[in-house]
């Protein structure tokens, strides 16, 4: 069995919006190449809305492909592995808004 080695987040730019407690909104922009590796979290839900370019959000366990336009949102909820990237790994910016609960960000192999 192969080991992968977790990568971080490749981002170009992050602005927090808004951060309480149990909840956070921001704004992420992916440069070319950048992308958001294989993760889940074990009590949030991941609010996804494109600003620019074309996002999109893998998940597996259900797994789906969810390719969003700008405007378009999608939800990916806790306990879902998700991967986050623009398409053809081009830029891509985009509102997170994450919560109800405790932020964790748990890696997985590819």
């Amino acid at each position: 069995m192969e080991v992968v080695a977790y990568k971080p987040a490749k981002i170009a730019n992050r602005e927090l919006v808004m951060e309480g407690d149990d909840m956070r909104v921001q704004v992420l922009t992916l440069g070319e190449n950048d992308c958001i590796p294989w993760h889940y979290h074990s009590e949030i839900t991941d609010s996804f809305v494109c600003l620019e370019g074309t996002l999109v959000v893998e998940t597996k366990a259900p797994a789906d492909i969810h390719i969003l336009e700008v405007g378009d949102r999608c939800e990916v909820t806790s306990m879902v592995a998700h991967y986050v990237h623009g398409l053809d790994m081009h830029p891509a910016k985009f509102m997170i808004i994450q919560g109800v609960g405790v932020y964790d960000n748990i890696p997985i192999g590819e």
